[in-house]
């Protein structure tokens, strides 16, 4: 399997990492209804293939995304690399909450390192840039974390150009975790190219923009998404916009039929195909998930 170095550190990741947003269980951006002994197994299934890293956060089932992550890992030699994020709490419906002031940063990250069984986060990343006025305040708590050995590197989700310049003021960022997909584009504007010149690395997250490019999704199975299910608010599920889609990838799995692979692959490794791409995030809730799209890797 492929590995790529990550910016500036040593962090040789595959070209393929492991997502658990999906596998977290229910909350505001939930997948639906989730098997628990199915999540270990795509874990533990995903190092198995040659995965070495793993990317999660503490909203990804309130905290329960985390946790499996640590039931798993128990019955593994191997350690692969962990990333996860800050600065999304929750309430007690379940919904998400934006924080980054230092106290907060601080205790997230004893919570993470409590939940994933382990003492260093290997990268730890903002998870979204809001508040904004706040930002410099979580990256200079962030800064601290790593300097006292509870963090290796550090990097930034979902931040806009000039956001990722206010923060490299006060310490190097290690990765940009942005969206990127056929579907979603806007990195390639300004930010892949900055980046590269920067030796920032980029772990691209939803390539397979959550299912839509698997060629697994029709009418049928959007109408069968259990009710909690966020992909039902989400602009890509709603006509015209998914009905195109689908005529899209009917073109696309013509293309990876005549290359012996899968849509799923296919529109992984065309994430990959950019050099200024470290890695793609592959979400998975089930072990066949991940042995049909970690191929893409190669």
């Amino acid at each position: 399997m492929q590995k790529r170095r990550l910016g500036k550190t040593d962090l040789e990741l595959t070209t393929v990492g492991l997502g658990t947003w999906a596998m977290g269980g229910p909350w505001q951006f939930g997948w639906g209804p989730q098997d628990d002994r199915e999540a270990i197994a795509a874990i533990q299934a995903a190092m198995e293939t040659g995965i070495n890293w793993i990317d999660t956060a503490p909203a990804y089932g309130l905290g329960h995304s985390e946790e499996l992550i640590r039931e798993a890992l128990k019955q593994k030699n191997d350690k692969p690399i962990i990333a996860t994020k800050c600065g999304l709490l929750w309430n007690e419906k379940k919904e998400k909450v934006s924080c980054l002031k230092r106290e907060s940063i601080r205790r997230e990250c004893h919570a993470s390192l409590k939940r994933l069984g382990i003492e260093v986060i290997d990268l730890y990343q903002m998870h979204w840039p809001d508040p904004d006025q706040d930002v410099e305040e979580a990256w200079e708590e962030m800064t601290r974390l790593c300097e006292e050995g509870k963090v290796r590197y550090l990097g930034v989700s979902n931040f806009n150009l000039e956001q990722i310049k206010r923060v490299r003021k006060i310490r190097p960022v290690a990765s940009l975790q942005p969206p990127y997909s056929m579907l979603h584009r806007e990195v390639e504007d300004k930010l892949l190219d900055y980046c590269a010149q920067n030796h920032i690395g980029v772990v691209a997250y939803s390539p397979m923009q959550r299912g839509l490019l698997t060629g697994k999704f029709n009418q049928a199975r959007l109408a069968g998404l259990a009710p909690d299910d966020h992909r039902r608010r989400s602009s890509d599920f709603q006509e015209p916009q998914f009905s195109a889609t689908l005529e899209l990838v009917e073109e696309l799995r013509k293309i990876a039929e005549r290359n012996g692979r899968t849509c799923a692959q296919l529109a992984i490794s065309w994430v990959l195909r950019r050099p200024e791409v470290t890695a793609a995030i592959v979400g998975a809730r089930r072990p066949d998930q991940i042995l049909d799209t970690a191929p893409a890797a190669d």
